[in-house]
C-alpha cells in the first residue's frame, strides 16, 4: 500500500467508530501493507478480510460484490477497501456490494487510484478513479460522504473517501447512478 494511502486509511476512523463494531475489509490480500493491525487494535466485534482469492490477511474468500449474499445485507458496520476498486473488473458490482454490506449508520473508508498512476496487475488492472468519479459512485450508492480527497502525493495519483450510509437507506437507482460514472482506464 502507498505510505500516504496507509496514513489516510489508518487515521480516516476513529477507535468510537470501531470499538465493538463489525469490521469487513474487502481486498484484504496483504501484497504490500494492510491497516488491519491498526484496526483489530481498537477493539472490534470481528475483523473479517475478504477477497477474490486466498492470501495472506484473507480470512473470507468472496468478491466484494457478492459480500450481501455470504455476510448478508447491512452485515457489516465498518467497511475498508484499500487500493482494490482499481482492481475489480466489475467495479460498479463491488461499490454496490460495498455499499450494500453496510449497515444504516455505518462507514465506508475506501483508497484507489487515479489517472496518471502506473498500471500495477495484483492480480489486474482495470480502472482509475478522480474525485468526481468517486463523489458520483457515493452518491449512487446513497451515501454521504464524510471526506473525499485526492491523494496528496502527487507521485501517486489517487482517491481518498470516508462516507456513512445513512439511516433509511434503500439503494433505489444505485444501478442506474453507477452506470453513469465512467472511470478510465490505467494507463
Amino acid at each position: 500500500m502507498h505510505p500516504s494511502a496507509y496514513i489516510f486509511a489508518s487515521r480516516a476512523l476513529t477507535p468510537e467508530d470501531v470499538k465493538g463494531r463489525r469490521v469487513v475489509e474487502a481486498g484484504a490480500h496483504d501484497y504490500n501493507g494492510s491497516v488491519r493491525g491498526v484496526y483489530e487494535a481498537m477493539g472490534p466485534a470481528s475483523y473479517t478480510g475478504t477477497d477474490m482469492e486466498p492470501g495472506p490477511g484473507v480470512d473470507l474468500v468472496c468478491p466484494a460484490e457478492k459480500l450481501p449474499c455470504v455476510l448478508g445485507e447491512a452485515g457489516a458496520d465498518v467497511v475498508i477497501c484499500t487500493e482494490m476498486l482499481e482492481h475489480a473488473e466489475d467495479w460498479r458490482g463491488a461499490a454496490a456490494g460495498l455499499a450494500r454490506v453496510l449497515a444504516p449508520g455505518g462507514l465506508l473508508l475506501l483508497t484507489t487510484r487515479s489517472p496518471g498512476f502506473p498500471y500495477h496487475p495484483h492480480p489486474a488492472d482495470h480502472w482509475r478513479f478522480t474525485v468526481d468519479d468517486m463523489d458520483g459512485i457515493a452518491e449512487a450508492c446513497g451515501l454521504d460522504v464524510v471526506r473525499l480527497e485526492p491523494d496528496p502525493d502527487w507521485n501517486c495519483p489517487g482517491v481518498f473517501l470516508l462516507a456513512r450510509k445513512p439511516e433509511g437507506w434503500d439503494g433505489a437507482g444505485m444501478a442506474e447512478g453507477l452506470a453513469v460514472v465512467e472511470p478510465g482506464p490505467p494507463r
